[in-house]
């Protein structure tokens, strides 16, 4: 059912919980799984080296529960680069945090990232709460 699996990543504790679902889904679908930082371009506090340091944790995690992943670092404005991935590498689904992508807490505009995805996803959308 699922064969292409996008994990949206950032720091928060929603991000953390969604990894057990993640693992169990990738597992029960033999999916590939692909992990994407976004560097907000909207957002002051959001770099390339924390972006860069996240993709690096996963990665290692992922790989103590013998999980490859591809991962992905992009500029622009979340809900954006999200969905664009999840088209660019036919994502079946898209599993994220409710509190979005954004390196920070809050997002600028007042929506968040989740919900943009949920409007504009080229495919489904699991938000863990």
């Amino acid at each position: 059912m699922f064969t292409n699996i996008l994990f949206p990543l950032n720091r928060s504790q929603e991000t953390k919980q969604a990894i057990a679902i993640v693992i169990d889904l990738v597992q029960k679908y033999q999916a590939k799984l692909f992990a994407l930082s976004v560097v907000d371009t909207t957002i002051p506090e959001s770099d390339r080296a924390s972006a860069e340091a996240l993709i690096t944790e996963v990665e290692s995690y992922f790989a103590e529960v013998g999980i490859s992943i591809a991962t992905k670092i992009l500029e622009g404005k979340a809900a954006f680069a999200i969905c664009d991935f999840a088209d660019e590498i036919n994502a079946d689904l898209i599993v994220m945090g409710s509190r979005g992508v954004s390196l920070v807490e809050e997002h600028p505009d007042g929506d968040s990232v989740s919900q943009k995805v949920i409007n504009l996803s080229p495919c489904p959308v699991l938000v863990v709460p």
